[in-house]
């Protein structure tokens, strides 16, 4: 029991190094929004980046100076994955208060919301504030739709067992090729493509540069941050809107996935299970909300129905959080089952290995399949045999025990979404916007019923935000955490009794 629950100082002195490393990347990522601030002369902001910088590139070099790093094990990596978004979120939310933007735990929720890929915003006049302000918002999605522990590893040099189990920490556990290093590189180059793709997707369809980059980042990583109140309606063009789906759809893809379309294998692709869920899932959603919302006559015409169907479906399943509808008309003019729908798509999310949240495709798919052989199981003589495969990536077998960890996530997924809509439904006595916005928060998607606000109880915005990091962060890492630190707390009270 002592080994599960302690941490050796070489453990401690690897963590504090590796947060080094994160701290000096973010130091210099910081570095970048000073140039937009110089192009649109707001060298006060620019000052705010700077000083951020010093502090996170200073701490980073004091870290690694310091202390020394060894072979790390799973446990340490998941503490390490565990924490290290704390620290990130706090060192990210620094320019947003160094400016004068906002608090200091708004300034934190922005961080968190925005490393977490999630979408939520604490700023009150976004239309008023700086280009370098939204440039980091986005940016700060760019990074965390790759990770920020994923873009460690690809800044060191280093390879073997620690960079392994630093990726698996993070919820990454497929390799598309046998090097973690390499199988890193290739889903950065990946990442890049598609990044500009979307760019010159955004320009064509009359964006201006500024507003396309911005949207790549927060399409792409499924992030859902927006420069406007109206978010893209803002642009009130079909066109805008089909570029955005597009990158968002590709964000939302088993990176892995789209390594195999690259390599032409389109019908591996096809057949892969976590596509053959998106295939069913993204059209029948489509066509379900798209009739009720012609039904109810929420909008003039069967296109404009279909339009913004089209659109939140697509927005929820990715979990990107962009919008076209907003409170309180998705409330109030919406009907009320299309509400539904849009709950339950936010909970189900996007591919694994993606940039989105969710419970994803995959155990989707795996679930269904179970519950398939289970069936056939009872109505089959005692003795037949059935074959538990699914095809992803040249076929998985499944065994009882993958099957037991998939529902046993999905369970404690939906364990904790019931608890913070418990919580939350204490400050607000609205359940239909309750439970919209913590499956919003949990599956980092960021679409509102319009409860969370920059007025919101800070006990409120600190549910929200942990929610961000649990569903980011997939359960497992922090129940790790929590499970030692409760055991350590509970070894103390004995002793003193």
């Amino acid at each position: 029991m002592h080994t599960l629950n302690s941490i050796k100082l070489t453990d401690l002195s690897t963590i504090l190094y590796y947060t080094g490393q994160i701290c000096l990347i973010l130091g210099i990522f910081m570095l970048i929004p000073i140039i937009v601030a110089i192009i649109y002369q707001e060298y006060n902001l620019g000052w705010s980046f700077l000083l951020s910088s010093i502090i996170s590139l200073f701490a980073g070099f004091l870290l690694i100076k310091i202390f020394k790093k060894q072979e790390i094990s799973l446990k340490t990596a998941m503490i390490f994955s565990t924490l290290i978004w704390i620290i990130a979120s706090f060192l990210g939310g620094l320019p947003y208060f160094i400016s004068g933007e906002l608090s200091f735990i708004n300034a934190f929720f922005e961080a968190i919301s925005g490393f977490t890929t999630t979408g939520f915003s604490m700023l009150p006049n976004i239309e008023t504030v700086g280009y370098s302000i939204n440039f980091w918002r986005g940016l700060t999605q760019w990074m965390g739709g790759l990770g920020i522990i994923f873009i460690m590893i690809i800044v060191l040099r280093s390879s073997g067992t620690s960079i392994m189990r630093l990726y698996n920490a993070e919820g990454r556990d497929e390799k598309i090729v046998p090097s973690i290093r390499n199988t890193s590189k290739i889903i950065l180059y990946i990442y890049l493509v598609l990044t500009m793709i979307g760019v010159i997707l955004f320009l064509l369809s009359g964006l201006p540069l500024f507003d396309s980059i911005f949207y790549t980042f927060v399409s792409l990583s499924t992030g859902g941050f927006a420069i406007t109140t109206d978010s893209i309606l803002h642009y009130n063009s079909p066109f805008v809107e089909f570029v955005a789906m597009i990158v968002m759809i590709s964000g939302s893809i088993n990176f892995a996935l789209l390594f195999l379309l690259y390599k032409k294998k389109f019908r591996e692709f096809f057949s892969d299970i976590e596509i053959k869920v998106a295939i069913v899932l993204i059209p029948l959603a489509i066509i379900v909300t798209s009739a009720l919302l012609i039904y109810s006559h929420t909008y003039v015409s069967n296109f404009e129905n279909i339009r913004f169907a089209t659109f939140q479906v697509v927005s929820a399943i990715t979990t990107t959080g962009l919008q076209t509808a907003f409170y309180p008309e998705i409330l109030n003019n919406w009907n009320s089952a299309t509400f539904l729908i849009l709950i339950v798509l936010m909970i189900i999310g996007a591919g694994s290995c993606s940039t989105g949240g969710g419970i994803k495709w995959l155990r989707v798919g795996l679930l269904s399949k179970a519950t398939i052989w289970q069936i056939k199981s009872i109505l089959l003589p005692g003795r037949a045999v059935i074959p538990k495969k699914i095809a992803h990536f040249n076929r998985l077998k499944v065994t009882d025990n993958l099957i037991r960890i998939a529902g046993l996530f999905v369970i404690l997924y939906l364990l904790i979404y019931i608890i913070s809509v418990i919580i939350i439904s204490v400050y607000y006595n609205n359940i239909p916007q309750v439970l919209f916005e913590v499956a919003s928060a949990i599956s980092n998607v960021g679409l509102t019923s319009g409860i969370l606000t920059p007025n919101s109880p800070d006990f409120v915005k600190i549910v929200f935000m942990v929610d961000f990091w649990v569903g980011r962060l997939e359960i497992w890492p922090i129940l790790v955490v929590a499970y030692m630190s409760l055991s350590t707390i509970k070894k103390k009270l004995k002793v003193k009794h």
